[in-house]
């Protein structure tokens, strides 16, 4: 099997079976999905979704975040992981979006990178989530199940897994594809113990062909 048509069938096969994947974070504006996916860092999302209403009732927007102390944050967010160092973040990069744009979360890549907290992949969550951009946010989720696919080779970095996906995958449907990947890495490919035997997708997949004694490259 070449590489594009793994990419077809495994594609084609997410299109049918999950057209509405989506993030699994609870938000109610850009603002509020950038907090949620910066508290999201090396923390499950289920977590997350546990301090964000209280933390957004509190603080709704960058305005009111901005003018709160990390201490003040920090009584939110102390139970997901690394709160002292996200409530700074989180403090911060509202002072920046009030002073540098407004209170309005910027849209371009370059700017958001410019918030605190905020690196390459949480903006490209912005930029697919809110936008509907064909930008690919790699975590270990997607990177993992990339590689085990067979839709990367021995990527090094996310970058690389990043731009072998955005090359190969058609602009329109990243923005979904970022949910597919994350979803069945999640869910189906997991780290430990992949339930290949609930796999949709096992036919094409590269570690599966190896595990079942296939020659397949």
């Amino acid at each position: 099997m070449t590489t594009k048509e793994r990419y077809e069938k495994v594609l084609d096969w997410f299109e049918k079976e999950r057209p509405a994947a989506q993030t699994e974070l609870h938000y109610g504006s850009a603002f509020q999905l950038l907090v949620a996916v910066v508290l999201s860092a090396q923390c499950t999302d289920k977590r997350v979704n546990m301090v964000t209403p209280a933390l957004f009732e509190a603080y709704p927007d960058a305005e009111s975040m901005a003018k709160a102390e990390p201490d003040d944050v920090l009584k939110y967010i102390s139970s997901v992981s690394y709160p002292n160092s996200k409530s700074r973040h989180l403090v911060g990069l509202s002072r920046r979006i009030v002073d540098a744009y407004g209170g309005e979360v910027p849209d371009a890549m370059e700017d958001l990178m410019t918030l605190p907290g905020v690196g390459r992949k949480t903006a490209n969550v912005m930029e697919a989530v809110v936008w509907n951009r064909p930008a690919m946010a790699v975590d270990t989720h997607v990177f993992r199940v990339a590689n085990r696919i067979g839709l990367t080779n021995r990527s090094r970095t996310p970058l690389q897994t990043e731009l072998t996906l955005t090359k190969n995958i058609p602009a329109e449907k990243i923005p979904l594809a970022h949910h597919w990947l994350i979803l069945h890495g999640r869910y189906v490919c997991q780290a430990r113990k992949p339930k290949c035997g609930e796999c949709g997708i096992a036919e094409w997949c590269k570690y599966y062909s190896k595990q079942k004694g296939s020659d397949d490259k």
